[in-house]
C-alpha cells in the first residue's frame, strides 16, 4: 500500500524525528504522539472508506467497492507493520528496553482518554507493541485497557418511526430515504407497496390491530457490500417482541430498486454472516450500531458485530473477552473439538463455549494428502489470507491472535500434551508469579460449527434436507469470489444456526482462475489411454466427481444434491464463472432465499 502522501503518509513520517531526540523518556512521549497521531490518520481514512463505498454503489462500480472492501482490511495491519519497523530504525531501544514502554503507554492513554474510540485506539498501540516484539514472541494481552471504553451518553444510531396495524408503503419509503441516495429509484412506489405487502404477509400483520407494531426502528445510514446495499431495522410490536426487517437494494442501469425483504432472523443471520466480510457504513459510533444489529440477531456473538461492520480489532478484543470470562467458570475446561480430528490442524473446545480454537501442527498427521507440506506459515497464510477474499459469508471467518497466553488449567492434561507435543513450534510454557501458562506463537479462533457429517448423523429429514442445499450454495458462493477448496470433503464443511453450511478448513484452499477443470464425461469406461491433462502439472479438477469427493453417505441427499445442484457437477459452469472473474466480473452471490425477493414475485405476477 502506498503511503507516500495523504494523512497516512505525512503521519508515518513523523516516527522518522525520534531519532533526533536524545533523553529516552522524551523520545517515549514523542512516540506516544507519533502513535496517536497515525491512529487518527488510520480513522480517517477509514471514514473516507465507506462514503466511497455508498459512492461505489450508487455508481454501479462493483469492482471498486471490493477493492475498497480490501483497502480497509490492509491499511490496520499495514500501517502497524510500517510503524513498527520505522520504530525498529529510529527508537530501537524500545523493543528490548521494556522500562520504556510504561512511559509509552502513560503518555498515549493520557492524550487518548476522554475519546470515543479511546477504546480502538489502545487496541492499536498495543498491536503496535506486538508487531515490535513479533520476533521476540513475547505475548501482549488483548485487552481494551484499564481505561475500558469512553464513558458518556449513547449515541443516536438509529431512527425512530411511529407504528400501527401494518408495515406501511410510507415506512418503506421513509427507509430509502435514510441514505440520500444520488441516483434514483426504478419504481420506488411500487417497490414499496410490494415490499410492505411482503413483509405484513411474512409477519402475519393483517391489519385488524391497530396496535400491533408499538414502533419502528432502522439503522440511520446504508450497509454497503459488494455490489448491493441493505437497510436494516427492526419492529417493535405489541407484545414487547422484536421482528427483523431489512431491505437489500441492487443498482442497475435503470436505477435503484428493493431486490429483497428480509424479516426472518435467520436471513439476517446469513447476510451479516461473517466476521470479515465486512460491511461499510458511515455511522460512526460503532458500540451502538453493534449493539443496536446484536438485538436483531442475538443468537450471532457481539465480538462478532462489531467486526461485521469492520472494526475487527475491537471485534478481536471483544471476543477474547467472551473465552476468557466462559473459561474463567468453574470446571470450564476445554478439550480436543468434536468430530474428525483434523490432519493439519489441532481444534480444541469446551462445551459452552461459543468458539472453537486452533492451531497449526508441526507437521501434519499420515492423512494428510498434498503432498509435500508447505509448512506452518504456509497453512497459516491460507487461514489469515481468508480475511482479504471472504466476501461470501460462506466461509467461516477466523481470529487469528499472535503471541498470547492462556492459563493452563484452561486445557485438560492430554489436550496441553497433545498441543506441546505436536505443535510445539507454536505452543510452549511459561511459568511466572501468575501461575503456570500455555503460550502461543498464532490462535485461530472460529465460531463454534457442527461438522456436516455429525450434524447430517443426527438431523431429522427436513433439516437434513436444508443443510445439503445449503452445501451447494456454500460451494457456489466461494466460487464466485474465486475461492476454490480442492478438498471437497464434506468433514471440511460446518453447519451453523439456521442450518446455514460455512467452509471452515482452508489448508487446501486455492484460487479457483488456477485450477485446471476437465472432465471425464463421454470418454469409454476402461479405456487403456489416460487423458491428455492426466500428466499436468497444478490443481486438476473433475466437475462429476464432486458428489462422491464430498462423501454424503445418505443415499437420497446424495440424489439431492444432484437435482439441485447438477449444474455444480457440470464443466460448462465452472468453466462460466472462471471466465467471468477472468473478464473482471462480479458473479451475483446467494445471501439470501430465492423467496424474499421481489423480483420473482413480480415475475410469478406477472405469469398469473
Amino acid at each position: 500500500m502506498d503511503f507516500t502522501s495523504g494523512a497516512l503518509g505525512r503521519a508515518l513520517t513523523e516516527f522518522d524525528i525520534l531519532s533526533g531526540i536524545d533523553a529516552p523518556d522524551q523520545r517515549a512521549c514523542q512516540t506516544a504522539q507519533c502513535i496517536l497521531r497515525l491512529f487518527d490518520a488510520y480513522q480517517q481514512e477509514c471514514r473516507s472508506i465507506t462514503w466511497l463505498a455508498k459512492g461505489a454503489f450508487e455508481d454501479r462500480r462493483a469492482r471498486e467497492s471490493l477493492a475498497l472492501s480490501k483497502r480497509r482490511l490492509l491499511v490496520y495491519s499495514e500501517t502497524i507493520h510500517e510503524v513498527a519497523d520505522r520504530l525498529h530504525i529510529n527508537f530501537p531501544e524500545l523493543a528490548t528496553d521494556e522500562s520504556l514502554w510504561p512511559m509509552v503507554d502513560e503518555e498515549y492513554a493520557r492524550l487518548a482518554t476522554g475519546r470515543y474510540a479511546f477504546d480502538l485506539a489502545n487496541a492499536y498501540i498495543n498491536s503496535v507493541r506486538r508487531m515490535l516484539y513479533k520476533d521476540e514472541w513475547k505475548p501482549v494481552e488483548y485487552s481494551f485497557g484499564k481505561a475500558g471504553r469512553a464513558s458518556g451518553e449513547q449515541k443516536a444510531v438509529v431512527r425512530r418511526f411511529p407504528g400501527g396495524a401494518q408495515v406501511t408503503p410510507q415506512l418503506i419509503q421513509a427507509m430509502l430515504d435514510i441514505p440520500q441516495f444520488g441516483r434514483h429509484f426504478q419504481d420506488a412506489e411500487t417497490d414499496c407497496r410490494m415490499a410492505a405487502e411482503t413483509a405484513n404477509g411474512e409477519l402475519g400483520l393483517d391489519g385488524s390491530d391497530p396496535e400491533a407494531i408499538s414502533g419502528v426502528e432502522v439503522a440511520s445510514a446504508g450497509f454497503y457490500r459488494n455490489r448491493g446495499a441493505y437497510l436494516v431495522g427492526r419492529l417493535e410490536l405489541k407484545d414487547g417482541g422484536w421482528a427483523p426487517l431489512a431491505l437489500s437494494l441492487e443498482n442497475h442501469v435503470n436505477g435503484i430498486f428493493i431486490d429483497a425483504v428480509l424479516t426472518r432472523e435467520a436471513d439476517l443471520h446469513n447476510l451479516f454472516s461473517s466476521t470479515l466480510a465486512n460491511f461499510h457504513t458511515t455511522i460512526p459510533h460503532y458500540h451502538e450500531l453493534a449493539g443496536f444489529l446484536h438485538s436483531i440477531m442475538p443468537r450471532r456473538a457481539l465480538g462478532l458485530h462489531y467486526s461485521t461492520i469492520g472494526f475487527n480489532h475491537i471485534g478481536k478484543v471483544a471476543v477474547i473477552d467472551e473465552i476468557t470470562q466462559c473459561l474463567g467458570q468453574p470446571d470450564a475446561v476445554m478439550d480436543t473439538a468434536p468430530g474428525f480430528r483434523g490432519t493439519v490442524a489441532i481444534g480444541f473446545t469446551a462445551p459452552a463455549l461459543d468458539y472453537v480454537l486452533k492451531v497449526i501442527r508441526d507437521t501434519p498427521t499420515e492423512g494428510y494428502k498434498w503432498g509435500e507440506f508447505g509448512g506452518v506459515p504456509s497453512v497459516l497464510a491460507k487461514y489469515g489470507r481468508v480475511h482479504e477474499i471472504n466476501r461470501t459469508g460462506s466461509m467461516l471467518d477466523n481470529i487469528i491472535y499472535y503471541n498470547i497466553r492462556l492459563p493452563r488449567a484452561w486445557f485438560a492434561e492430554a489436550l496441553a500434551d497433545d498441543l506441546l507435543g505436536n505443535a510445539g513450534g507454536t505452543v510452549s510454557t511459561l511459568a511466572i508469579d501468575d501461575g503456570d501458562f500455555l503460550v502461543f506463537r498464532h490462535l485461530i479462533v472460529q465460531a463454534k460449527m457442527v461438522p456436516l457429517p455429525l450434524f447430517l448423523e443426527t438431523a431429522d429429514r427436513d433439516a437434513a434436507e436444508t443443510a445439503i442445499i445449503n452445501l451447494g450454495h456454500c460451494i457456489r458462493n466461494n466460487a464466485a469470489a474465486n475461492i476454490f477448496n480442492k478438498d471437497l470433503d464434506g468433514r471440511n464443511y460446518g453447519v451453523g444456526d439456521f442450518s446455514k453450511v460455512y467452509l471452515f478448513d482452508y489448508d487446501a484452499l486455492e484460487d479457483l482462475t488456477d485450477v485446471k477443470i476437465h472432465t471425464n464425461v463421454g470418454r469409454e469406461h476402461g479405456e487403456e489411454e489416460p487423458p491428455d491433462w492426466f500428466f499436468e502439472d497444478g490443481i486438476v479438477f473433475l466437475p462429476e466427481e464432486i458428489d462422491v469427493g464430498l462423501r454424503i453417505p445418505d443415499r437420497n441427499l446424495r440424489r439431492l444434491f444432484r437435482d439441485v445442484h447438477g449444474e455444480l457437477l457440470s464443466y460448462d459452469y465452472w468453466k462460466g464463472i472462471q471466465d467471468a472473474i477472468a473478464r473482471g466480473l462480479v458473479p451475483r452471490l446467494r445471501v439470501y432465499p430465492e423467496d424474499t425477493r421481489l423480483r420473482e414475485r413480480r415475475t410469478d405476477a406477472s405469469r398469473a
